[in-house]
């Protein structure tokens, strides 16, 4: 009799299981054993870290971790690390969560948003308790209008400004003090060898974020604070033009004064910038930059747009009456036009003002070698004309002997 044909049924169908048929789950580890730390640097991809539970120096070397998603980790941020965190040379920690920011300072390279750059904003750093502007009173000379953007930046993101003044010993700060007279803004002089008492004081048990213009002195004044920070510095050129020294931001630890146990601090040290952008800074909130003229505007009409073209703005008569300096008007609506793509953009005021010192400083120097050239020439001249009468006296000389 022939064998009866097995049947088969759906419990002898092996199926391999493929490779994405893994359950997935959204519960994502808690990491209660993470620790908190402070990104210090930034560099490709690599954070720089440093624990301010310990009060150790030690840089941990960390990277994103992957249920972070697109979120930008910038100088200022304190995270939360697992992994290996004892920062020892080889290691590597992972950032798994990043703390709801205090504040965030921006800048972008254009004031209009609807250019490419003016949409692109860069984060320059997070957490900052105060935003100190350097500016030197001469070599290069101070530029109002750079510190007016870093105002109205700073006042935008909520940061209390300190003007830094620098090379005190070159030039007087009458003039750039006179010209925010009404703000009552706080400020400190520095020369070569001064004390620095007074800016340590105000840098004391804060996050500062120290920006300026190339050549202006940021990085000798860094390596003043913090002797270990060894920042490259540079010098200024001929034309009033300083080059870029620092090349990334870092934050860099102040060190205790004598036997002080106040917090002494951190700052954090930026590239110097050429402009500073505001197109992530609303029209209404330009104002801010300008508290000695906020009350000027109280009596103007609702919909006044505070501009040169409109004839009934208030703060004419305001500046009028000398109540507010007409260069800040002047500078407040050139960052209104700059704003709307109507000209002097990020600056093109302050790079139109270089570059007429540029080309007086590139005339000087001209002037000065066409004078340098006569006198050698006319020192030659006198010289040749000695060195013949003198051949002449002495074949007078040995004609009579």
């Amino acid at each position: 009799m022939p064998a009866r044909k097995r049947e088969y049924d759906e419990d002898d169908v092996r199926i391999r299981p493929g490779k994405s048929s893994r359950p997935r789950t959204r519960t994502r580890p808690k990491h209660d054993d993470a620790v908190d730390a402070l990104v210090i640097t930034v560099d490709r991809g690599r954070y720089g870290c440093v624990r301010e539970d310990t009060g150790g120096l030690d840089v941990i070397t960390a990277m994103r971790a992957r249920e972070l998603g697109r979120k930008s980790v910038v100088v200022g941020d304190r995270v939360a690390l697992v992994g290996d965190s004892s920062g020892a040379a080889g290691t590597l920690a992972r950032i798994v969560r990043i703390s709801e920011r205090t504040s965030v300072l921006r800048r972008t390279a254009d004031d209009d948003d609807t250019t490419p750059e003016g949409r692109l904003e860069r984060v320059v750093v997070a957490n900052a308790d105060q935003l100190v502007i350097v500016s030197a009173l001469s070599d290069p000379p101070p530029r109002t209008g750079f510190i007016d953007r870093c105002l109205v930046a700073a006042y935008d993101a909520g940061i209390e400004p300190l003007l830094c003044l620098t090379k005190a010993d070159l030039a007087g700060p009458e003039q750039v003090l006179g010209y925010y007279a009404e703000l009552d803004l706080p400020h400190v002089l520095v020369r070569p060898g001064s004390d620095l008492a007074e800016l340590r004081s105000r840098l004391a048990g804060r996050l500062s974020v120290m920006v300026g213009h190339s050549g202006v002195g940021k990085s000798t004044l860094v390596n003043r604070l913090v002797p270990d920070a060894l920042r490259a510095v540079g010098v200024v050129s001929a034309i009033g033009k300083g080059r870029h020294t620092s090349t990334s931001a870092v934050a860099l630890r102040l060190p205790a004064v004598g036997k002080s146990r106040k917090d002494p601090g951190w700052i954090i040290d930026t590239p110097g910038i050429r402009s500073f952008g505001l197109a992530h800074v609303s029209a209404e909130s330009l104002l801010h930059g300008f508290p000695d003229l906020v009350e000027g505007t109280l009596e103007d009409q609702p919909n006044c747009g505070h501009t040169a073209a409109d004839g009934d703005c208030r703060l004419d008569a305001w500046v009028a009456e000398g109540k507010a300096d007409e260069r800040r008007l002047a500078s407040y609506r050139r960052l209104l036009s700059s704003r709307a793509g109507e000209g002097d953009r990020t600056g093109e005021s302050d790079r139109t003002a270089e570059s007429d010192r540029t080309a007086e400083s590139d005339r000087t120097a001209e002037s000065d070698r066409t004078a340098e050239r006569h006198r050698t020439a006319e020192s030659d001249r006198t010289a040749e004309s000695d060195r013949t009468a003198e051949g002449e006296g002495r074949e007078h000389a040995a004609g009579e002997a």
